[in-house]
This record gives C-alpha cells, sequence and structure tokens, in this order.
C-alpha cells in the first residue's frame, strides 16, 4: 500500500516509461506521414473518436470502481482478522485455567495462521498481473511478493511445523490445530463446555474470514469487464492520432502565417498526454483487482500481520517486542 499523499515521478514512470515511448514513436510517425509525406487521406473524423472516447471512459470507471471494491472487501476483511486476534488472545488469558506455556502455545500457533494465511494468499496464480521489468524489479528488491514459507516457523514446535510442510492449505490445519489443542484442555478440565463454545465461535469466525479472502484470491477479476476495458482503452488510443491530425488541419486554416509551423507540432505531446491519461485510468484499475499479490496497491498484510504480533505479544506481557513494520520506498507491504 502506498502511503506517501503524492505518487512520485519517479514511480509513475517505472509503470509508463514504456508506454511513453510507444506513444512518443507511434503519434510521431503518423504526424509526419500526414505533414511531411502529404498522406491526407490518413485522417478521420474527431467526432466518432469522442464517442469511442466517451464510452471508453465509462467502461474503465466501471471496471475501477469494482476493481476498488475488491480492495475494500479485502481490506475489511483483515480488519476483522486484526479485531478476533485480539478477542482470540483475550479470551485464552481470561478463559484458560494452565500455566503460562500453554497460553503461550494458543497465542503463537495464532501468530502463525496469519502468517501462513498471508503466504498463501501472496502465491501468484495463472491470472496474476505481470509488470515491466523496471516495476517487478522494486518488488523483488524488498522480496515481499513471493515471501518464504518460513514465516510462521518460529511461532509453533517442529513437530508441528514439520507436520504443516506437508500439508496443501497450511492455514486451515493451524485452526484445526487450535481446535484440537482446546478440546484437549476441556478434557483436562483447564477451561469449560460454555468457554469450549466461546473458542470454537471465534475459531469458526476465523476460517470465514480466511475463507473470503481465499474467494477474492481464487477469483479473478471477470474478464469481460478486464480485456476488453484494456481492448477498448487501446484501440482509442491508437485512434487517436488520426482524429487529432482533423482537429489541428482544421485549427491551421484560421491562423496567419509562420504561427501554423509550431502550433501543428502540439498535436505530437497532445496525444501523448491524453493516450498517457486513459492508459493510466485503464492501468489503475487492473492494479487493484487482486488485493493480496504484495503490490503497491494491495492490502499491507506484512503489516497487518506484524502489528497482531506486537499486540498479542504485549497482551502476554513480553518485553521484547518487535518493530513495527515500516515503509520501504513509500510502500508499506
Amino acid at each position: 500500500m502506498y502511503i506517501k499523499r503524492n505518487i512520485g515521478w519517479g514511480l509513475i514512470l517505472r509503470y509508463a516509461w514504456k508506454n511513453i515511448i510507444f506513444f512518443t514513436i507511434y503519434t510521431t510517425l503518423i504526424f509526419s506521414l500526414y505533414h511531411f509525406l502529404d498522406w491526407k487521406f490518413i485522417d478521420i473524423p474527431f467526432q466518432p473518436l469522442t464517442v469511442i472516447g466517451i464510452a471508453v471512459a465509462f467502461y474503465i470507471g466501471f471496471k475501477n470502481s469494482q476493481s476498488y471494491d475488491r480492495f475494500w472487501e479485502a481490506r475489511k476483511i483483515w480488519g476483522g482478522i486484526v479485531n478476533y486476534s485480539r478477542t482470540w488472545a483475550n479470551q485464552v488469558l481470561c478463559l484458560v485455567h494452565d500455566d503460562q506455556r500453554t497460553k503461550e502455545i494458543l497465542i503463537y500457533r495464532h501468530i502463525a495462521w496469519i502468517n501462513a494465511l498471508r503466504i498463501q494468499l501472496r502465491q501468484p496464480t495463472s491470472f496474476s498481473l505481470k509488470e515491466n521489468i523496471a516495476v517487478e524489479s522494486l518488488f523483488k528488491k524488498h522480496g515481499e511478493q513471493k515471501p518464504a514459507c518460513d514465516a510462521s516457523k518460529i511461532f509453533v514446535s517442529d513437530q508441528e511445523y514439520q507436520d504443516l510442510l506437508k500439508r496443501k492449505n497450511p492455514a486451515t490445519h493451524l485452526v484445526k490445530n487450535q481446535g484440537l489443542h482446546i478440546k484437549q484442555l476441556l478434557d483436562q478440565g483447564k477451561i469449560t463446555e460454555f468457554d469450549k463454545q466461546l473458542f470454537h465461535n471465534i475459531l469458526e469466525e476465523l476460517y470465514n474470514l480466511q475463507g473470503k479472502c481465499e474467494r477474492i484470491k481464487n477469483t479473478p477479476f471477470p474478464r469481460q469487464y478486464a480485456y476488453f476495458s484494456t481492448l477498448f482503452t487501446w484501440i482509442f488510443i491508437l485512434l487517436l492520432p488520426f482524429g487529432l491530425l482533423n482537429v489541428f488541419e482544421n485549427k491551421l486554416n484560421a491562423m496567419t502565417n509562420g504561427i501554423e509551423q509550431w502550433f501543428v507540432f502540439l498535436m505530437i505531446p497532445l496525444s501523448i498526454l491524453v493516450s498517457w491519461v486513459f492508459f493510466t485510468m485503464e492501468k489503475i484499475g487492473s492494479n487493484s483487482e487482486d488485493p493480496f499479490e504484495g503490490r503497491i496497491n494491495d492490502v499491507p498484510m506484512t503489516a497487518l500481520c506484524k502489528t497482531i504480533e506486537i499486540d498479542l505479544r504485549d497482551m502476554l506481557d513480553e518485553k521484547n517486542l518487535p518493530e513495527k513494520e515500516q515503509p520501504k520506498d513509500n510502500i508499506l507491504y
């Protein structure tokens, strides 16, 4: 999640530099064919292009709105994970009548669960977004796009960790282990039947929250919206220079000699600017489709996991608490 109020131009150019170069070469080529080689037949009326531009803008607006809904739902889910994590720790500390070590095991296993869930959600899929080399290098530099699977190792016993390595869904089994541990405490008389029900209500909600995350992760943004939004945007961008030729030609007829030779060159930067605006609007939606990929606009799960860990270990009255996750290049992962 990008946390700086204003996005720096360095980051903007990481995403846009290849396309800006393409827009410049493409527009200059069309401009040269029209004005220097006298290919007057390649211009098209601007009015139909205006209709296409309006339609594309509406389509992009819908896509961006739905993409943001996916991000915001994901963020609310992780807000629920934060809240229920604190509730779990509070119930363990208040209801379990056993030594401190048992309470630590239950709370530390929960910290392992949130980290295992984070790891699973960040694994790439067949429909994961692919960026250019400059953008991909930014994430690889920080090592957060594909975090190591050892993130939960320090929070569980070695035997439990070895068992998790064999599982397809470690997060699911960590919650299951919590349930088995609670049953064991009930059998030992360390908690009451009513306490057990309270614990299982929390575990049920944790499964619900995990399932909601997996639903977003495993359901791609509908391809008919994502693909055709990109396709229509590029159709508009590729037709734009041809429409501007006609606009500038008509404007030149009303100018006196000496001005038009400079005015005509404005067609190139104006076409590049409009193309970049439409490309950026479309790209914003694409970057918000999958909020768990560990990219610039995604839910900062690493920071949230660290916040939960600090809170829960503080509830255990530990002294050497970890530091809060800090942004890297103004990005909170």
